[in-house]
């Protein structure tokens, strides 16, 4: 049989890293041939792998619908596609063979709804990509999600058959070298993994630290896996926490091995409130690390058997602050 794995818009992230499972998997199956579309990750042919790297689809999304309209379909008739799993949350148009649709994206089953003039680019995506997304789940012959949140999420919005879905927990492979050490140091420390998206929500953590600092309470810091410039907004953050002078730390991307020597040593700090899963929450979890998380239906299915655990409100900064203030005093009286 001849799968075709569909995925251009994989470049770094989850979605890489769900790329790079399928891939890995493929790798090994000697009875199926499997031809791999993608942008451009470099993943290597192998003698049962093609992989056909289309780099220019990334230029913009004009270039990528005329891709999903006008190339898409006749790959899978050009190589005799018997199956087609797409891992980019929209099948492919026009073709009638089996298509499998691995929904990642949660923006348009989330209940908070962005305004136009709040974000455009993701009131565009809830409202008209996340169309296309709803289109895709009702045709497609199989759904795999994350978690069982997505799966009853997809199940409120679009009227299809639950037996479709399947819930699929992301393989997470990791090796936890050390768990996280109680010190004063470590409890005073906040960790917060995460791309520059306007819903990872770091300006709560801004506004926070802002009134902890009005408190008197300066001998906290936090770190951020940014460098201050990704976007308009993170880098007009970025200049408040200089004018304010806050004790928050823009170090860059990090190795995964860098990601986990952090767990060991600080408290995650999670205010993102739209994620399909939320990996780090895992990760943290797994290095029996402390965890501040926002109270989210993702969060609370991932840490749902946690002790280490307490949520607050992603749009509050207020309710925030307490709980960073009673973490400190909790951790600092054990």
């Amino acid at each position: 049989m001849r799968i075709l794995v569909f995925d251009v818009p994989a470049e770094r992230g989850g979605a890489l890293t769900i790329l790079e499972q399928y891939y890995e998997k493929a790798i090994v199956d000697s009875k199926n041939e499997w031809i791999f579309v993608i942008s451009k990750p470099e993943l290597e042919s192998k003698k049962n792998v093609k992989i056909i790297n289309y780099p220019w689809v990334k230029k913009s999304w004009m270039h990528r619908l005329i891709f999903d309209i006008f190339v898409a379909h006749k790959l899978v008739s050009k190589y005799n596609i018997d199956e087609v799993i797409s891992l980019q949350n929209i099948l492919i148009p026009n073709i009638t063979v089996k298509q499998t649709l691995y929904v990642h994206q949660s923006l348009p089953f989330i209940d908070y709804k962005f305004r136009f003039l709040e974000n455009k680019s993701l009131w565009i995506y809830q409202n008209i990509i996340g169309n296309l997304i709803y289109m895709s789940v009702k045709k497609a012959d199989c759904i795999l999600v994350q978690t069982n949140w997505m799966k009853n999420a997809c199940l409120k919005k679009i009227n299809v058959d639950g037996n479709k879905i399947l819930v699929v927990t992301p393989e997470i492979g990791i090796n936890v070298m050390r768990h996280f050490k109680h010190s004063e140091d470590s409890i005073r420390t906040f960790f917060y993994p995460a791309g520059a998206s306007y819903y990872k929500n770091h300006r709560i953590i801004v506004d926070a630290f802002n009134k902890l600092n009005a408190k008197g309470i300066d001998n906290i810091k936090v770190i951020f896996t940014l460098k201050g410039n990704e976007n308009a907004h993170i880098a007009e953050l970025y200049e408040t926490t200089k004018l304010c002078q806050l004790n928050i730390n823009f170090i860059g991307s990090l190795t995964k091995e860098e990601v986990f020597n952090h767990y060991s040593k600080s408290v995650l700090i999670f205010p993102s409130y739209i994620e399909t899963f939320g990996l780090p929450l895992l990760e943290a979890k797994m290095h029996n690390t402390p965890i501040l998380a926002s109270d989210c239906e993702f969060s609370h299915e991932i840490l749902e058997d946690y002790n280490k655990v307490d949520f607050f409100n992603p749009f509050d900064s207020t309710d925030l602050v307490s709980k960073i203030i009673e973490l400190i005093k909790n951790k600092s009286n054990d």
